[in-house]
């Protein structure tokens, strides 16, 4: 008796030490897999220059205009450069400082530490008693819970969502907010919340947040807000008393003494300010300008530098986006007869100098990609319920799109892609085609400005050979803008990044939910239950494992819908740079970080 009793003791221990009655513990990090790879002592993350030397000015070029500094509203087009994937998050600090090294990891910032269960049904954030605004008031827990109440009831429809699965939000202690989960959470949530933004609950103005403003925010970052010329200009200045520019999360960022954004409308007119040295960094995205465009006497002396970053990440997707919303791409079968009629090998070797690759996933060139890869049984499990939402090729991990002998005259190309569409109930009558009710068919592509043009212009020869009439309208960034958000254009040109670490972010791509609301990144219009479930069984996943199969099912689900017609994509980065402007020597998987770069001088 006293064996089986020390026994069970023995084994309640375990299950208290590792199962779901484990005790959550304060931790320095969190991952969203697996546990962080830097240990709580981490002097700076590996791909910064700890180093690298403070001071000068740096000057960056957008395309656009603005009219707003509140970047978290729908209403506005908002300046680049405050809060912001490339050029760092600047004037507003988040809780939390995500590693670009690692697939999803937080680390401390405006937050020490951080809490959660091994079932993750609440999260709790310390704060770093030294953290405070630029106008030197105290981070505090008010400041946190005002903050998120803002955003989710005003902020973008990304950050409501983030915010909306928080059930109770309470002050712990002087410095800790616990915020306990309701059933719409997942095991991404806790993350998501760290990378929020925190706002002075005494310098913001609830009533007209959601309103667009040019007055200069108060946040808690590295920058503050020093000019301003609406649709011109911002400029930022290092705050000298900014409070985290000793701890490790932040040594090697931030070392430029001011920042200056400027827009500029066109895209040549960018490339030609930069060949002035009027902007310090031109990232080169046109293969033809990256091949031919930079023999200039910059470059042959040595005074500009071309970089070539490799990075892990997955392809990502570039291409035309189909609004499902409008009635001629309602038919899925119509829809994927289009996606096999762009000339992709026509393109490459006329437009791009033969610099690109075919995109075949939403994940090319990583794990998460179901290209090659016939779906596991565990794959096919996640998708039983709905037998019909993914093509046997795609399932078989076959498929591809049609492919060209590059001649631009493939009359085999363009029969396959005709016969599709007969065989969908379409018919070519003289130089038109008609859909199944008899209507001739027609749609235009929206672009944002003129860089988007010969690329567009090639898929509208291709189409109109077959009877399709194409127009292709170009608009300025505002008026782009506005169309987007209220999803008023049939098709559009757009880039949708990929991560080693997808997760809720899908939700506003692709979820049901996003569908009808404005201002999120559902372009295409998609609500399938298929995708909804796929989804929420990824950001449910613990192990990796068990997410790259939820990944892998939605690269299916997503190509089978045809719901963009795949472009190209290239594995490295194109940046270039006055030699002036510096980088680290390692580059992380992320690819690299504009914000630990510094300036050696003129």
């Amino acid at each position: 008796m006293r064996r089986i009793f020390a026994s069970l003791v023995s084994g309640l221990a375990a299950l208290a030490a590792t199962g779901p009655l484990a005790m959550a513990e304060p931790s320095h990090g969190i991952s969203m897999h697996g546990q962080p790879a830097l240990q709580a002592d981490f002097p700076h993350f590996p791909y910064v220059n700890p180093d690298a030397p403070k001071g000068g000015r740096i000057n960056y070029a957008v395309q656009g205009t603005f009219d707003s500094l509140n970047p978290f509203i729908v209403q506005g087009d908002a300046s680049r450069g405050l809060f912001d994937a490339a050029f760092g998050n600047t004037v507003f600090d988040t809780l939390m400082m995500r590693s670009r090294d690692e697939a999803f990891a937080l680390y401390p910032l405006l937050a020490e530490k951080v809490e959660t269960d091994a079932e993750r049904t609440f999260v709790e954030f310390t704060l770093d008693p030294r953290a405070k605004f630029s106008d030197g008031k105290p981070v505090t827990p008010e400041d946190v819970i005002f903050t998120l109440e803002l955003l989710r009831d005003k902020a973008r429809p990304l950050y409501q969502g983030w915010i909306r699965v928080v059930d109770r939000m309470e002050k712990v202690g002087d410095h800790g907010i616990r915020l306990t989960f309701n059933d719409k959470a997942d095991r991404e949530s806790p993350l998501l919340l760290g990378l929020l933004p925190i706002l002075p609950r005494h310098a913001t103005d609830a009533a007209t947040f959601d309103k667009s403003t040019l007055a200069p925010p108060v946040g808690s970052g590295p920058y503050v807000v020093d000019a301003v010329q609406p649709g011109e200009y911002v400029s930022l200045k290092r705050n000298p008393d900014y409070w985290a520019r000793d701890i490790p999360s932040k040594r090697g960022f931030d070392n430029y003494d001011e920042i200056r954004i400027t827009y500029i409308r066109d895209e040549n007119t960018m490339f030609e300010s930069f060949k002035k040295g009027e902007t310090d960094i031109q990232i080169e995205t046109d293969t033809g300008r990256w091949t031919t465009g930079y023999d200039f006497p910059a470059v042959n002396d040595g005074r500009v530098v071309k970089d070539v970053f490799e990075n892990g990440l997955p392809s990502g997707m570039y291409g035309f986006v189909l609004n499902t919303r409008r009635d001629v791409f309602k038919d899925r079968n119509f829809r994927a007869a289009l996606l096999d009629l762009f000339d992709f090998e026509w393109a490459n070797k006329n437009l791009f100098s033969g610099a690109y690759t075919r995109t075949k996933s939403y994940y090319d060139g990583s794990e998460l990609s179901s290209s090659g890869v016939p779906a596991s049984d565990a794959e096919k499990a996640l998708l039983a319920q709905w037998p019909d939402a993914v093509t046997p090729e795609i399932m078989a991990g076959t498929w591809a799109p049609a492919s060209s002998d590059g001649s631009g005259r493939d009359r085999t190309f363009l029969k396959k892609g005709l016969d599709a569409l007969v065989a969908a109930g379409y018919k070519l009558e003289g130089r038109t085609l008609s859909d199944p009710a008899g209507k001739p068919v027609a749609f235009e592509i929206l672009l944002n400005g003129k860089s988007g043009e010969p690329v567009a212009t090639a898929w509208k020869r291709t189409l109109e050979r077959i009877g399709i009439s194409v127009t292709i309208r170009s608009v300025d960034s505002a008026q782009y803008l506005q169309r987007q958000q209220t999803y008023d254009y049939d098709t559009i040109l757009q880039t949708y990044t990929s991560s080693l670490s997808p997760g809720a972010e899908q939700v506003g791509r692709w979820g049901s939910s996003s569908r009808d609301l404005q201002g999120t990144y559902n372009f295409a219009g998609v609500a399938s239950p298929a995708i909804d479930s796929v989804i929420d069984a990824m950001v449910r996943a613990r192990e990796r494992d068990e997410f790259v199969t939820a990944v892998r099912a939605l690269d299916r689900l997503l190509l089978s819908g045809f719901y963009v017609v795949p472009l190209y994509h290239r594995p490295e980065q194109w940046v270039a740079r006055w030699a002036r402007i510096n980088h680290p020597g390692k580059t992380p998987v992320y690819g690299y970080q504009l914000p630990t770069w510094w300036r050696d001088g003129d």
